[in-house]
């Protein structure tokens, strides 16, 4: 498309209504050249359907629910909106600079997402039929504000809040409905008996950030990487849960300001910042000591995977009188045998994972009930990118690889979909 044409294509969606505009955007999410010759589909509702798990949903929790539940000590410092004399309202939250809230106008199926992901389980189950789902791993919405804090204290006491409300209302649907344990590990006392608290109650899996130190980092910062974490690791490995590095925490991911400011800081500052604690695990000699560890990155993609195995391995080989200490594996086995990864729609990544050894570490997911993900277009979005793959690269990207690695009972999952 060319200067000119690009200009005039600019100004007809200006001149658009909302309903038309969301209509043009959205159309994209129709578009596919079908499943013909798959021997399973994606089809919500068909015989023959994928066991679909989506490796990353989000739910919107209650406004009210830090300011009802904290300690009276950090009432004041909670995530609040304030507005200014001119009648402009701010999101301020501790770790964040003030951010300008913009009176969005949504239309249409952007509408609809903005008011779907409740916390009802039965809302969620019902929406995930529509979509195929037969089970998710959720993550917090508002609460990934959690750890939008240099004092981790703070941070584990909301994630306190959150979990204990969590449990409450998945506890009874947790076979199909999974949040993750949140977890602030910026202090490490406090995260082990997080850990060990939330294990006990019965969650089967952790979220932990990208980096335990918030903001953007010093010299002196404790990371991953270091044998400070060794207790940590260990007591993870003790419940047997897997860990997951979800993007957008850890570090503010709001960089950028002006014009672009939304692409620069998903890529930027959202997505690629989730590549370093995998790399922390993969590089340090921590797996050789933790052999029991499983990890996995959330919605950062995973086109960038297989660059970072060979990253990893060039360094490991061509710096050797640098890397230390000596490993057992190569990194990238490292990654291949305890790492994971979950996207929505990646075709760079799905065209190179057979190629780097990945049919076993790829999770897919529709991100439930966010714009970026594929609700309730994933049989599309599917059908999409997966028409290459064999049926059996396809059940393990579309549900399997995520059972496992969640440690979902199959079997139950399928009983549900004939129930």
């Amino acid at each position: 498309m060319t200067t000119a044409e690009r200009s005039s294509l600019n100004t007809e969606v200006e001149a658009m209504d909302p309903t038309q505009r969301s209509e043009y955007f959205n159309r994209h999410r129709f578009e596919t050249p079908g499943h013909q010759g798959w021997t399973q589909v994606a089809t919500p509702g068909a015989a023959n359907k994928y066991l679909m798990v989506s490796a990353d949903c989000h739910v919107n929790e209650p406004p009210n629910l830090w300011v009802e539940r904290i300690e009276e000590k950090y009432r004041s410092r909670l995530a609040r909106i304030e507005v200014d004399a001119n009648g402009t309202k701010w999101s301020v939250v501790e770790g964040y600079k003030p951010t300008k809230l913009r009176d969005l106008k949504m239309e249409g199926e952007d509408l609809e997402r903005s008011k779907v992901g409740k916390s009802d389980p039965e809302e969620r189950l019902r929406d995930h039929a529509r979509d195929g789902i037969d089970a998710e791993i959720i993550f917090p919405n508002r609460g990934l504000q959690m750890w939008a804090t240099p004092d981790p204290l703070f941070s584990q006491a909301q994630c306190r809040v959150y979990n204990d409300w969590c449990w409450e209302v998945f506890g009874p649907h947790y076979d199909r409905l999974r949040p993750m344990a949140c977890i602030a590990t910026g202090d490490i006392d406090s995260a082990i008996a997080e850990v060990e608290r939330t294990a006990k109650m019965g969650f089967k899996g952790l979220s932990l950030p990208c980096k335990p130190a918030w903001g953007p980092g010093s010299a002196n910062d404790t990371n991953y990487n270091q044998p400070e974490y060794d207790r940590l690791w260990a007591a993870i490995q003790d419940v047997d849960m897997p860990m997951t590095f979800h993007v957008s925490t850890g570090k503010d991911p709001r960089g950028a300001k002006g014009n672009g400011g939304a692409v620069i800081n998903y890529v930027i500052h959202s997505l690629a910042p989730t590549v370093e604690p995998l790399v922390n695990l993969c590089s340090s000699g921590v797996l050789d000591r933790f052999t029991g560890l499983r990890f996995a990155s959330i919605e950062a993609g995973i086109g960038w995977v297989p660059w970072m195995l060979r990253a990893m391995d060039e360094a490991y080989e061509h710096h050797h009188f640098w890397a230390f200490p000596k490993l057992k594996l190569m990194p990238s086995e490292y990654f291949r045998i305890h790492g994971a990864a979950s996207f929505q729609e990646d075709p760079p990544g799905i065209d190179l994972m057979r190629d780097y050894g990945l049919t076993g570490n790829f999770m897919w997911a529709n991100d439930y009930p966010h714009h970026e993900g594929s609700w309730p277009h994933s049989e599309q979005a599917i059908e999409r990118t997966m028409g290459h793959l064999s049926e059996g690269e396809r059940a393990n990207v579309l549900g399997l690889n995520a059972a496992r690695f969640f440690k979902f009972d199959v079997d139950k999952l399928r009983a549900y979909r004939r129930a």
